[in-house]
């Protein structure tokens, strides 16, 4: 049974990664790279080489290999040109509201309010937030981790102030569980808070990945009482289906679906499901209910 209209409703977390599991491929390849005269895979070539060389972070080094070609070219990037890009990624099926009716975050969060549920959306993600700030979808969620640069006086990008590769995303699951919503904040999220008084609890938490970038983020999430999902573009070749329907096998996911967020889809299903799961173990509606 749902609750009644005198208790608040519980938030819940959806947590996504973006690149592969919101949008396909990688969002800098659309119109980012071409603009700096280079080829993607040279790119992302140049990108590792540069990365083995330093000993570095693939992810600082992408970005600075960003800031360099775009230099190169007489194009210094700003944050608006970055937003600007953001605007060309391809999103998947079924997250945008169209003709045929409402987007996908709108009706999963009609469905969780059905049972006492506030859904709220986060991106944890290894792409740029200027990119994400510019995307169709970006105003569904309620605060974005993700890699980013700092800028001068004159709104030019100087240098990565944040990177968050494979290991640092899973820090994020705590700052949303501790309602930490930034990246400097240390002193709360080292500091103990019994589970009944923190944010949302890791039960409450849905996270959706997809590939090995996302797999400690996956397994933590699996670990910790919440549920993990692991999408893959439907278009993609039998043997990559086959990888990521492996990661069920290795106890490192919950659930396996295509990245189709139409309604009646597997995964608007599954998720559906868990979050009829988490309002049941919430005491929001009696088990079968």
């Amino acid at each position: 049974m749902p609750q009644g209209p005198q208790t608040p409703p519980l938030k819940t977390a959806l947590i996504y990664d973006f690149d592969g599991t919101l949008a396909r491929g990688n969002m800098q390849e659309v119109t980012f790279i071409p603009s700096v005269g280079m080829d993607i895979a040279d790119f992302w070539a140049e990108a590792d080489r540069l990365t083995r060389s330093a000993d570095g972070d693939n992810i600082l080094m992408y970005m600075q290999l960003m800031l360099r070609r775009a230099r190169e070219n007489g194009r210094p990037v700003t944050r608006q040109e970055l937003r600007e890009h953001g605007q060309d990624v391809k999103l998947f099926d079924g997250l945008k509201s169209d003709l045929t009716g409402p987007g996908w975050f709108e009706r999963i969060d009609t469905f969780g309010a059905r049972y006492g549920l506030d859904i709220e959306h986060y991106i944890v993600s290894a792409g740029l937030e200027e990119m994400i700030d510019g995307c169709p979808i970006r105003e569904a969620f309620r605060h974005v981790f993700a890699s980013h640069y700092a800028y001068d006086d004159h709104g030019v990008a100087v240098w990565p102030a944040v990177g968050v590769n494979y290991t640092t995303k899973t820090q994020y699951l705590f700052r949303i569980n501790k309602g930490v919503l930034n990246h400097w904040e240390h002193e709360k999220i080292n500091r103990f808070i019994p589970d009944d008084a923190r944010a949302i609890p890791f039960g409450r938490m849905i996270f959706l990945g997809d590939g090995d970038t996302d797999v400690p983020t996956m397994k933590m999430m699996h670990t910790k009482g919440g549920f993990s999902i692991a999408v893959y573009d439907p278009r993609n070749s039998q043997r990559d289906q086959d990888k990521i329907y492996s990661l069920i096998s290795e106890d490192r996911v919950n659930f396996v679906a295509a990245a189709d967020y139409r309604e009646g889809a597997a995964l608007d299903l599954i998720v559906k499901g868990l979050i009829g799961r988490i309002a049941v173990n919430a005491g929001l509606m009696p088990e079968g209910g």
